[in-house]
């Protein structure tokens, strides 16, 4: 009894004295750790603004109370199907052409035996990533403009007509694919080049000896190997899966492509800060959270299952 009662007072003295050992990795830590607590964590009490007739100069605690009577009015409002569809089909075809180029790219980075060449390939193909949607929109005005573009002007003046590919509804969806492609591959690729580096590089050795190509050592090696870093991936997008790029779709939408483009993050923008109804665009944010949190307790369950890792 007294061994386990000294055991207990020993305890918190080990727990500081691993933390003083540790002190600056929990120094790094600390930067992020405060950015999802104040940006992430303490504007979730916002939230019960979505259940309350949110008046500014009343203000969170004195509006009176609305039930879900917001909820139903998101649910009727007849821009509601089209947004959802919208958002569901972009956030759909990123995960579905966005993730496998980014492996794809890794993979042609990882057999590159030249380091120079490896590195400027690098440098080129991610450096998209650290522009702004506002930039690359420039540089896509700049080559489909109609009537000015360099893309725009080329075929009006080969073939003698003038495509609108900013104003075509049919284009408007691949055209946010591709100009997501171009800046954000390069950069998606730097996470599985890092989950390839942590491969043994053993398994490679053992395969070469057994009279293993490339292709097969990549086939039975590299890809299992980044599989679990895959499937992480995957289900932080499926959380992710009713946002569908808020910034890139603001900035391409025009009114020519509502149709196909005006997705729920738009609507909300403009139902919240355009028309100041807060209560429904809050009412909005908990639906999308809601999903995304079943998507991933759902995903990460059925990674699981299929003898995957999961996030937890």
């Amino acid at each position: 009894m007294n061994n386990l009662k000294a055991d207990a007072d020993r305890r918190p003295s080990a727990i500081w004295k691993s933390v003083a050992r540790s002190r600056w990795f929990y120094a790094m830590m600390l930067p992020g750790v405060l950015y999802y607590v104040v940006f992430c964590y303490l504007p979730m009490g916002g939230l019960l603004v979505a259940f309350k007739d949110y008046n500014l100069f009343k203000g969170i605690w004195e509006s009176p109370w609305a039930g879900f009577d917001h909820f139903r009015t998101v649910f009727q409002s007849p821009d509601f199907p089209v947004i959802f569809r919208n958002t569901l089909i972009i956030s759909v075809y990123r995960i579905l052409f966005n993730m496998v180029p980014d492996v794809a790219l890794a993979l042609m980075f990882n057999e590159i035996r030249l380091v120079w060449f490896k590195r400027l390939v690098q440098t080129i193909t991610y450096g998209p990533h650290f522009l702004s949607w506002v930039i690359v929109y420039g540089l896509v005005f700049a080559f489909f403009a109609p009537g000015s573009g360099f893309v725009t002007t080329f075929i009006r003046d080969t073939w003698g007509f003038s495509p609108n590919v900013l104003t075509e509804p049919g284009l408007f969806r691949p055209l946010l694919l591709v100009s997501d492609l171009w800046k954000n591959t390069g950069f998606g690729a730097i996470i599985y080049l890092a989950a390839m580096a942590s491969i043994n590089p053993e398994l490679y050795e053992a395969a070469e000896a057994d009279g293993a190509g490339r292709w097969r050592k990549m086939w039975h090696i590299t890809l299992p190997g980044i599989r679990s870093v895959f499937v992480l991936l995957l289900i932080l997008r499926l959380g992710h899966i009713l946002d569908a790029g808020f910034e890139q779709v603001y900035i391409f939408l025009n009114s020519r492509v509502y149709g196909v483009g005006d997705i729920i993050d738009t609507w909300v923008f403009r139902r919240g800060l355009e028309q100041l109804d807060y209560s429904v665009a809050a009412a909005t944010g908990f639906f999308k959270s809601a999903i995304g949190f079943v998507l991933v307790l759902g995903a990460n369950r059925l990674a699981k299952k299929l003898g995957g890792d999961g996030i937890w």
